[in-house]
């Protein structure tokens, strides 16, 4: 075999070792680059349902949890605010009423309480002008805010006003309704965030 003949051989195992190593190399890099663009398990979580559980919540107070980095408020309504909301003076009031804006709640509380229960509003607390969390607001005509004042939710930041369904109200800056969650109930006081209710069979 002559030298060149070997230097030849050489130069084709030499070829073959690189490409094999670079083949290898490069489904070795890919694979955590892959990986990195799946979603982590802190991601997922955060997307994830929640359970909250209110069996202690007495009557026209809220509680808070979060769901997806965000607010959630679960207010236990009382009679007084349940026939407030249904009064004709009190929807004059309002910007959208009747919720015409289809997406600020699920089809489940398309109605004049946003709810599956009268009993209990859930809502995310963000202001539709900016995002700012408006305070609780459930004593009627409050000194700084109107004598017409019926009780409800007030974002101090630029005087948005909602009610106890979360509408909000006409000439405020904010310009629709506060956000229904997705959300079913495990019990008479538990319920799912971020999971709409199972359908009948």
């Amino acid at each position: 075999m002559s030298a060149s003949d070997i230097d030849d051989r050489r130069r084709k195992l030499l070829v073959a070792a690189t490409t094999a190593a670079g083949g290898a190399a490069v489904a070795t890099s890919t694979v955590p680059f892959i990986a990195s663009m799946l979603p982590s398990e802190r991601a997922r979580a955060a997307g994830a349902p929640v359970d909250a559980q209110f069996p202690n919540l007495e009557p026209g107070t809220q509680l808070t949890v979060e769901w997806r980095g965000k607010p959630v408020w679960i207010l236990r309504r009382t009679e007084a605010m349940l026939k407030a909301l249904e009064a004709q003076e009190h929807r004059a009031r309002l910007a959208d009423p009747d919720s015409a804006v289809k997406y600020q709640q699920p089809a489940y509380a398309h109605n004049a309480f946003r709810s599956i229960r009268p009993e209990y509003l859930v809502v995310v607390p963000l202001c539709t002008h900016l995002g700012c969390v408006p305070t609780f607001r459930p004593q009627p005509a409050a000194a700084d805010l109107s004598s017409d004042w019926p009780g409800g939710y007030f974002c101090p930041c630029h005087g948005s006003k909602f009610d106890f369904a979360g509408r909000v109200w006409r000439n405020v800056p904010a310009p629709t309704n506060l956000v229904i969650p997705p959300h079913r109930y495990l019990g008479d006081t538990a319920v799912k965030i971020g999971e709409d209710p199972e359908k009948p069979a």
